[in-house]
């Protein structure tokens, strides 16, 4: 091996090494995060699952509630609750189901042939009473099982793992429910996994580039400096100063290529905002060594970014915040009401007086209230246009959202238990915090919302 040839070994080969090191660490450290982001995500993304079942059975209940207060007669309102209850049908495997504690389908939008008939013998393929199980839960309140069942939407008979939540209605002694299927949970999983597989080879694909690249400088700049050996010594100084403007170019290469890699890992926890509280969890838990403490620190840079918008997976995973927290009930209105304003129904938003702090839950019950009236604006009222305005007052906060469109009868939509059914909602969001929701409209003359609720 001639001097030209051991000098490019030397020179190409630790750079080749030491780039194969970069790849291989950052290969394993993506793995093992993708591995550690699903431990964490399947249970944060069931307990939601869980949490927004629940949270539809219960305002299915409150429903029912309604119809017994409003209705004449409890079959009347039997009747209208099961019609109500069967509407709410996503058209796919998002479904209530309504039973008497003796085991008689009274409602099941997908399963109608079966209506009046007593199912209480019905076991699933594992032998489970899936029936008597449910019923036995309602009896003690209430609760959640997990069972399988035919997923109507694959128009397939295999039946696939569900879970439900059920509750009683004691005074019809109905039982009541709603479930989600377990396959559909593995399909997000799955889904994660392959967009972290395809981060992880885009992010040896560039290393790989790199690596070419870099060795194809060096390679050229060694040639064209290493041409006579009759001033190998001068030519072998000014391969020494190019081989130092190459590595310095390297350590740039791999600190720009260091950065590119934590936007490509920000670019999956965006997507991932739901679970940051989880993989903080997950850190914490960790032994506090010193060198976990310095192998950790890119997690715990990728978590603090974590935060951000609770878009597709936070309505999937919500369970948590409607609306950022860190931002001020009228930031929240302000960018609400311009992101909803349109050319035909601009919206316009003011503020008076002082708005003192407001928890959370209140926050987010005033912005549960304005974005479907805003909704329903623009949606029937056919306005041109529309108003809020928040105003503090000494014990409470005062919300007005109005418009100059075509309005209704109040009196109409609040004995109509499907046309008032957003006005009752909100209602009911308000006078769980202590406040109250007064309309104002009639046809031709616009409508009015007054909500207010005191400080907590």
């Amino acid at each position: 091996m001639n001097l030209r040839q051991k000098i490019i070994l030397f020179a190409v080969l630790p750079m080749m090494l030491a780039l194969c090191a970069i790849a291989l660490t950052v290969r394993h450290h993506a793995i093992s995060l993708s591995q550690q982001q699903r431990e964490v995500i399947k249970p944060a993304y069931l307990a939601m699952k869980d949490a927004e079942l629940k949270n539809y059975v219960e305002y299915a209940n409150r429903i029912i509630t309604h119809l017994q207060e409003t209705s004449r007669t409890d079959a009347e309102a039997k009747e209208k609750a099961k019609a109500f209850l069967e509407k709410m049908d996503d058209g796919k495997d998002s479904y209530f189901f309504v039973y008497d504690l003796q085991g008689t389908l009274l409602a099941h939008p997908k399963h109608g042939e079966s209506v009046g008939e007593s199912l209480w013998e019905l076991q699933d393929s594992t032998g489970k009473f899936i029936i008597q199980d449910l019923i036995r839960i309602a009896r003690e309140g209430s609760g959640y099982e997990t069972y399988v069942w035919p997923k109507f939407s694959t128009g397939s008979s295999d039946p696939k793992p569900k879970r439900a939540y059920v509750t009683a209605v004691p005074e019809w002694r109905w039982m009541i429910g709603t479930g989600v299927y377990l396959d559909d949970v593995d399909k997000a999983l799955a889904e994660i996994d392959s967009q972290v597989s395809r981060n992880i080879e885009n992010t040896m694909f560039w290393i790989a580039g790199i690596a070419f690249l870099a060795a194809v400088v060096i390679f050229l700049g060694l040639i064209s400096n290493i041409r006579e050996r009759t001033v190998l010594d001068d030519r072998l100084g000014e391969a020494n100063t190019n081989l130092a403007v190459l590595t310095q170019r390297l350590i740039i290469a791999r600190k720009e290529e260091s950065e590119r890699i934590r936007n490509l890992h920000d670019g999956i926890q965006s997507m991932l905002t739901a679970i940051k509280m989880n993989i903080e969890i997950a850190l914490f838990k960790l032994p506090k060594t010193s060198q976990l403490s310095r192998e950790c620190a890119p997690f715990k840079s990728a978590a603090k970014l974590l935060g951000g918008t609770l878009g597709d997976l936070r309505k999937i995973i919500k369970g948590t915040s409607i609306i950022d927290p860190n931002l001020s009930l009228t930031d929240q209105l302000n960018k609400l009401t311009l992101d909803m304003s349109t050319v035909s129904t601009p919206i316009t938003f003011t503020v008076t007086g002082e708005i003192k702090d407001l928890s959370l839950n209140a926050k987010e019950a005033l912005f549960m209230t304005t974005k479907p009236a805003l909704e329903n604006i623009l949606k029937h009222a056919a306005a041109q246009h529309a108003f809020v305005r928040l105003e503090g007052m000494p014990d409470c906060v005062k919300l007005e959202i109005c418009d100059d469109g075509k309005g209704f009868d109040v009196g109409q939509a609040h004995n109509n238990p499907d046309s008032g059914m957003g006005l009752f909602s909100m209602k009911e969001r308000l006078k769980a915090m202590g406040g109250e929701l007064t309309v104002a409209s009639s046809p031709d003359d616009g409508t009015c919302l007054v909500a207010t609720l005191p400080y907590c």
